[in-house]
């Protein structure tokens, strides 16, 4: 009896301390934290909910006809694009800096969790609420938005999934130069403000001029709209769709060595 009591403990340790078990065990104690932060909470849930309606009224239903559009191919992307750059990469960004700023971090890499494990694993809560949310507001805007079934699903999971990678290494790599948490709200900035404006989440860039559209494609998150977008107009030649993919992976690798290189453990002095 002894005997199988203990080689049942001895199982769960060896469970506990394997990648998923490690990383697991961070995850639930990052979304327990993550759910104790009103600020973050609200910055994650309510703020890309709320959002996307302001689109709806910026642009008249003329000019996206004019621009082969609808409203409902202008609102999808832009609510996949507002729950991405907040519930994570915004969310995110304040995480690690409020973990690394009470040493947390520096606590986590004297165990047995590696650093890739420590910022993937306190990175999965604010990548499922924004997940989540994509799932929900696909299924929304499809069925009161009369958009239909998308021609080219893959494209939207490839576009979903790519976005999600980018904003965890870009808020990693934000939060190597943010010194607060109260400054992660500053130093997150111009990261939203080029997405939302030229990378087509707020303005779709077949309303932009072409040189400025031209210009546009090459920002990080505008593969994720492009693709997202192109599932379900369907107009995405397969030139178009690697080479916007093609885009999206450079931003991250760029993203993810800098993460190698500079990122921070300790507080800021």
């Amino acid at each position: 009896m002894t005997t199988t009591s203990t080689d049942r403990t001895a199982a769960a340790d060896r469970t506990t301390t394997t990648t998923a078990g490690r990383m697991g065990a961070l995850a639930r104690a990052e979304l327990t934290l993550l759910v104790r932060s009103r600020a973050t909470l609200v910055t994650a849930v309510l703020v890309p909910l709320m959002l996307p309606l302001t689109v709806r009224s910026a642009f008249a239903e003329d000019d996206l006809a004019d621009a082969g559009l609808s409203v409902g191919l202008v609102m999808l992307p832009a609510a996949i694009g507002f729950s991405l750059l907040f519930a994570v990469y915004a969310a995110l960004t304040s995480s690690y800096v409020v973990r690394r700023e009470e040493l947390v971090l520096k606590r986590l890499r004297t165990g047995e969790l590696r650093d890739r494990e420590i910022l993937v694993g306190a990175a999965l809560p604010a990548s499922g609420i924004g997940l989540a949310q994509c799932v929900l507001l696909t299924v929304g805007c499809t069925v009161f938005l009369d958009l239909g079934a998308p021609t080219e699903p893959h494209l939207a999971v490839l576009g979903v999934l790519l976005g999600l990678v980018l904003c965890v290494a870009l808020a990693a790599v934000t939060s190597a130069v943010t010194r607060t948490a109260e400054s992660a709200q500053v130093t997150s900035l111009p990261m939203l403000f080029a997405s939302m404006l030229g990378s087509g989440v707020a303005v779709p860039l077949e309303m932009l001029p072409d040189r400025a559209a031209s210009v546009c494609e090459l920002l990080p998150f505008t593969p994720v709209i492009t693709l997202v977008r192109g599932a379900w107009t369907g107009d995405l030649s397969a030139y178009e769709a690697l080479g916007a993919l093609a885009t999206g992976l450079a931003w991250t690798a760029v993203a993810v060595f800098a993460v190698g290189r500079w990122f921070r453990w300790e507080p800021r002095r």
